[in-house]
C-alpha cells in the first residue's frame, strides 16, 4: 500500500510540475462559427476573464473558423495542429450532436482531448416582437396544419442541435419533424439577424445568444427548454414543459484540445479551467452573460462528452435521422 501511495503521489507531483513548467505562447481560442453565436461567446468571454484575472498571462486571441458548425475546425485541428499546445477550441452540446451523426467526417469523439466545461446554457424558442405566434401552442397548431408554413431557422443543418429542439416538440405533438421547413445559418448570430429581419418565423436558439435582443425588446420568447424557469430576464418565460411539451435541452459549453497535445499543456489548461470555475469573478461574468454553473474538468468531462455523443446517436435514430 505504501508503494502505491508513493507512486500516486509521485505521479500527481509530476503532473503538477509539468503544468507549472508549461506556459502558452501566443495562446488562441478557436470559435468554430461566425461571430455572434454561442461558440464566439464561449471563446471571447472566457479569454477575457482569464486575462483580466491573470490566470493566463499572454493575451488570448479568438479566431472564428466557421463551417459545418464545428466540422471545419475539428478537421483543421486534426490535419494541421494535432500537437499544438497553445490552442483550445470551443465546444458545445451541439458539437456532440453533429459528431453522433458523422458530420465531422471520419473523426469521432475520441479524436480530441476534452478539457472541461465552463458553464451551461439552455435552449429557447424565439420570435420577432411583432410575431403572430403568442404561445408555443400557436406554433404547434400551425405546424400541425402545415409543417412547411412556418420558416424555422438557426445555426447548423437538419439534425443539428438547434434543429433538434423544435423537432422534439413536433415529435411530442405527433408531427414528423422531417417535414419541418428549416433554414440553416452559419451560427446563431446570423440566425438572429434573419429573425429580426423577418426572413424566418422561429429561432430555436440559446438563452445566452438572445439575452441582449430580449432585453432590448427586439424579440419575444415563447418557451425555454429547461426543467424550471430560468432566472433574471427569462423569469417570465414559461418552459416548454409547463406548456405540455416535456422537451429539455441544456447546452454545455466548454473546450477541447488537439489529440496529440502534450501532457504538460493538457495539465495546464485543465488546471486553469478548474481555477476559473472556482473564481467569483468568473461566476459573476458568466451570470451576466446568461450562462449557468456547470463545472466539469479533465477525466470527468472526457467521460461525459463521450457518453453524451453516444446518447445522441440513439436520439438521432429516434427522430428518423440516419448517420
Amino acid at each position: 500500500m505504501r508503494t502505491t501511495i508513493a507512486t500516486c503521489c509521485a505521479l500527481l507531483l509530476s503532473a503538477t510540475v509539468h503544468a507549472q513548467d508549461f506556459q502558452p505562447q501566443n495562446p488562441e481560442c478557436i470559435a468554430p462559427a461566425a461571430p455572434g453565436g454561442g461558440f464566439d461567446l464561449t471563446c471571447r468571454l472566457t479569454s477575457r476573464v482569464l486575462n483580466e484575472t491573470g490566470l493566463v498571462g499572454p493575451s488570448i486571441r479568438t479566431t472564428n473558423m466557421p463551417g459545418g458548425i464545428g466540422a471545419v475546425a475539428y478537421n483543421n485541428i486534426q490535419a494541421q495542429r494535432a500537437a499544438d499546445p497553445n490552442v483550445i477550441v470551443a465546444v458545445s452540446t451541439g458539437s456532440w450532436v453533429n459528431l453522433a451523426q458523422g458530420k465531422f467526417g471520419r473523426f469521432s469523439e475520441s479524436d480530441v482531448r476534452w478539457l472541461g466545461a465552463i458553464g451551461a446554457d439552455y435552449g429557447v424558442l424565439a420570435v420577432r416582437k411583432d410575431s403572430r405566434f403568442k404561445t408555443l401552442a400557436d406554433v404547434v397548431e400551425a405546424l400541425k396544419k402545415d409543417p412547411t408554413s412556418v420558416k424555422v431557422g438557426a445555426g447548423g443543418t437538419v439534425g443539428s442541435q438547434d434543429w433538434m429542439k423544435p423537432a422534439l416538440v413536433l415529435k411530442a405533438a405527433g408531427v414528423d419533424p422531417r417535414k419541418m421547413r428549416y433554414l440553416a445559418y452559419e451560427g446563431g448570430g446570423e440566425a438572429i439577424g434573419a429573425l429580426i429581419g423577418g426572413h424566418i418565423d422561429l429561432f430555436p436558439g440559446d438563452a445566452s445568444e438572445v439575452r441582449g435582443q430580449l432585453e432590448a425588446g427586439e424579440i419575444r420568447l415563447l418557451a425555454t427548454f429547461s426543467e424550471k424557469r430560468l432566472p433574471g430576464a427569462f423569469a417570465q418565460v414559461p418552459t416548454a414543459k409547463e406548456q405540455g411539451y416535456d422537451v429539455q435541452w441544456p447546452i454545455v459549453r466548454g473546450f477541447y484540445a488537439p489529440p496529440k497535445a502534450p501532457e504538460a499543456s493538457y495539465a495546464y489548461w485543465t488546471g486553469i479551467l478548474t481555477k476559473l470555475n472556482a473564481d467569483p469573478r468568473w461566476q459573476k461574468a458568466r451570470g451576466e452573460q446568461g450562462l449557468f454553473e456547470f463545472s466539469m474538468v479533465g477525466a470527468d468531462f472526457d467521460a461525459f462528452a463521450k457518453k453524451r455523443t453516444a446518447d445522441f446517436r440513439t436520439l438521432a435514430a429516434e427522430v428518423g435521422l440516419a448517420k
